[in-house]
């Protein structure tokens, strides 16, 4: 199916008008090298808990499989760049950017339901299925291909107008478009992001040991921290930003968010104190609609003993 009405300038519109900053398009392809790929990382165990990603293969290679007549993939990207700068206190711990204000599932979910509803309001045989960093999708992969950016060493995807501090987002649709070109690498011969990341869990180029990632291990990780990293934490009690800090776009062109929400910024840091003396109902009441009820009480409390210990 051709899209007479819904052409690429009118989904760039609508999708711009929303707040996101990006939209690239790809054509529904099989994924093939990307699948052999990631079954080569979890063959690895470089996963590590994080079991739920070896589910839906199939559909992460085929979005036909999640969409019986997907013809195109769209891509949007939005950036949450906060410019805030973050100064601790004795007893504080930091919180990885993106986790500063409301969960991004919530805020980009709504959008991309209304720019759906949109374009079917334009033509009614638009079909369309959004996800938002969930369900069966290789969404940076799809961003790659829709021209949003490159995949960098930290597997970060990097654009060269606002570096990586931007969700990704991507629409299965059974509408045919002009498809966007992929970007070059431009990391060129940088190793900033892995010379930088304390616990070397960037094992190689776009190569990452999710064992060793402060990010997974003080957000999916359902254990202890290992003791071998011990002083490598730098006082991040969520999440980390470490390979994005470092990484020259970001230092060079980002920018900061135009979307609103994104600056009601209460969780830009925590006192361990505050953390230690929670209740599971303080917890729940506060960040219900945060990303760090993702840590759960006992994670953050873990976290936040593994730096006073």
């Amino acid at each position: 199916m051709s899209a007479a009405k819904i052409t690429n300038e009118v989904v760039y519109n609508l999708a711009t008008e929303l707040g996101f900053d990006l939209v690239g398009f790809a054509k529904a392809e099989l994924l093939t090298n990307e699948i052999q790929r990631l079954r080569e990382w979890l063959n690895q165990g470089f996963h590590a808990g994080m079991s739920y990603m070896e589910r839906n293969l199939d559909k992460k290679e085929n979005v036909a499989l999640i969409l019986e007549d997907a013809r195109s993939v769209i891509s949007l990207g939005m950036n949450y760049f906060n410019p805030a700068e973050v100064r601790l206190s004795s007893g504080e711990g930091k919180i990885s950017r993106y986790a500063w204000g409301k969960d991004y599932h919530f805020i980009i979910k709504e959008k991309i339901e209304l720019l759906i509803e949109r374009l079917k309001f334009i033509d009614s045989e638009f079909n369309g299925i959004g996800y938002v960093d969930a369900g069966p999708v290789m969404d940076k992969v799809w961003g790659a291909k829709a021209g949003l950016g490159w995949i960098g060493k930290n597997s970060n995807l990097i654009n060269r107008n606002f570096g990586s501090y931007f969700f990704v987002a991507n629409i299965i649709t059974n509408f045919i478009f002009q498809y966007d070109v992929p970007q070059p690498d431009f990391c060129g011969a940088c190793t900033a992001c892995i010379d930088a990341c304390p616990t070397q869990a960037i094992v190689s180029p776009k190569i990452v040991d999710s064992n060793k990632c402060i990010s997974y291990l003080t957000i999916e990780n359902k254990g202890e921290i290992p003791r071998e990293f011990d002083g490598k934490y730098s006082e991040w009690i969520f999440g980390c930003d470490i390979c994005q800090e470092v990484c020259p776009w970001n230092k060079k062109f980002s920018t900061p968010t135009r979307v609103e929400e994104f600056y009601d910024a209460p969780n830009k840091k925590l006192k361990f104190k505050e953390v230690l003396s929670m209740t599971n109902g303080a917890f729940k009441k506060r960040f219900s609609s945060s990303p760090i009820k993702r840590a759960k009480l006992k994670g953050l409390k873990r976290n936040v003993l593994f730096l006073i210990k």
